[in-house]
Parts: C-alpha cells; sequence; structure tokens
C-alpha cells in the first residue's frame, strides 16, 4: 500500500542505515533465434537463406548446400522469391557483371525438343519436394552445349536498390558445369548464445539479452524457457556482467 512505502521511505531518510538495491528482474526477451550468422530469415517459411561467392559448379553446389543442412533454394511462392530478392546479400564486387549478378537455385530445365526453337520445361531439383514456384520461360545462357539435354537454373538480380525493391530478374538456364555463386536454403534453427547450432529438445541459451536463460529447443524456436537471478557481487560497487556468461562479473573497482 502507498502508506507503507511512503512510512519506509521517510524512515529512510531519516536516519535509518537500511538500504535497498533491486536484485535484477528478469526482462522479456525478443530472441535474434532464427538463423545463423550470415542466414537470412524469412518468416514466411520459417527458412534461412545464404549467398556463397565461392563459384562452384551446379552439383559443387548442391553438396556445399548439403553440408550446412540445406539444399539449392527454390521457392513456394513469388512473396518468397520478393524477399529474395530485396535482400542486400554481402557480396563482393567482382561478383556484379554490369551491376547484375547471378546465382544457382534449385531448378533444372529439361529440353524435350532441339527442332527449331528450344523446348522443354523446369523441374524441381529434388524430387519430392512441395514447392510449387516453377520459373517462367528461360534465357539460354552462352555456354550452353548443344549435347546438354538438363540445364540448371540461374537466378539473376540487379545490385541497384530500386531495381531489387520492384522485383526485377531473369531465369537463365546455363550449363550445369559453369561455376557460379549459389543460393543455399535451410529450415530455420535454434541457435545458441554462442552462435552454436542446437538440435531439437536440447536445452540452450537463445541469442539476445540475457545469459541466464535456459530453454528447449523446439521446431526451430526456444520454448519452456527458466530464467536464473543473479545476486549482484558482493563487496564490489562497481562492476561489469559478462553479457555471455550467466552471474559472472568483472569487479571495476580500484
Amino acid at each position: 500500500g502507498k502508506d507503507n512505502v511512503d512510512s519506509r521511505h521517510n524512515r529512510g531518510r531519516g536516519g535509518d542505515t537500511t538500504r535497498f538495491h533491486t536484485v535484477n528482474v528478469a526482462q522479456p526477451v525478443r530472441f535474434s533465434r532464427k538463423c545463423p550468422t550470415g542466414w537470412h530469415h524469412y518468416e514466411g517459411t520459417a527458412s534461412c537463406y545464404r549467398v556463397y561467392l565461392n563459384g562452384e559448379n551446379y552439383w559443387d553446389a548442391v553438396q556445399t548446400c548439403q553440408r550446412v543442412n540445406g539444399s539449392l533454394a527454390t521457392f513456394t511462392a513469388d512473396q518468397e522469391l520478393r524477399f529474395i530478392l530485396a535482400q542486400e546479400w554481402d557480396l563482393e564486387e567482382k561478383t556484379f557483371i554490369r551491376d547484375q549478378w547471378r546465382f544457382w537455385v534449385g531448378y533444372q530445365y529439361v529440353i524435350t525438343n532441339r527442332n527449331h526453337s528450344l523446348e522443354g520445361h523446369w523441374e524441381v531439383a529434388y524430387k519430392g519436394s512441395s514447392e510449387v514456384f516453377l520459373p517462367p520461360d528461360p534465357i539460354f545462357g552462352p555456354a550452353m552445349s548443344e549435347k546438354e539435354n538438363v540445364l540448371c537454373a540461374q537466378l539473376q538480380c540487379f545490385h541497384f536498390p530500386t531495381l531489387r525493391h520492384h522485383g526485377l530478374h531473369s531465369w537463365y538456364a546455363e550449363n550445369c558445369y559453369e561455376k557460379s555463386s549459389f543460393l543455399c536454403k535451410r529450415s530455420q534453427t535454434c541457435v545458441d548464445i554462442k552462435d552454436n547450432i542446437v538440435d531439437e529438445g536440447y536445452y540452450f541459451t537463445p541469442k539476445g539479452n540475457d545469459p541466464c536463460l535456459s530453454c528447449t529447443c523446439h521446431n526451430g524456436e526456444p520454448e519452456m524457457c527458466v530464467a536464473a537471478l543473479c545476486e549482484r557481487p558482493q563487496g564490489c560497487q562497481q562492476y561489469r556482467k559478462d553479457p555471455k556468461e550467466c552471474c559472472k562479473f568483472t569487479c571495476l573497482d580500484p
């Protein structure tokens, strides 16, 4: 009650040596936990995306994506593709050709007729995928061989922000053995405060502002979280909390 608080406050000012200090109180936490460092998160598909700049042919790019528990990116809807086009990827200057850049994605173009014009259709490269978005008719790349009946997809984007945000892009069907940057896609995952990937069902401390939080990883989300409260270090007036270790302090007193 108000009267009780006022009387305690007045006694303190009247010479009472009692002092009050707050113990650290748990605050609501906004987790930054969806993707490992270097990956971009899209809520619409609960997925993470990353462009790899090391030029690899299509088959090597497939293996690189698999090593990070992902695959070459495919898209479920136009909104997902627009998200990809709008991102600021960490690209090097040498990857641009006239302010454009291309990367392998997870589609293949199967040629069915080579008569007067090339005829064929797009397929998702990995059977059993639930993806529903297929690219429009492609531009055929200059390195295309007359003997190849299967070509691989490159998505061409633009460096200028205005063009990117308007969603301008092109699809190329290219010789799969050409070397190119590529786009990997993986499911979102739990990532702990030290940027380690956490397996389903394990305890971890999510990335965020509270190193004293312990949660269970479930479907890429921290759930059933428990917070520990730390008492301030004894005999130390000025101190600094370690941002990544629970209840670890550095005393700043002389």
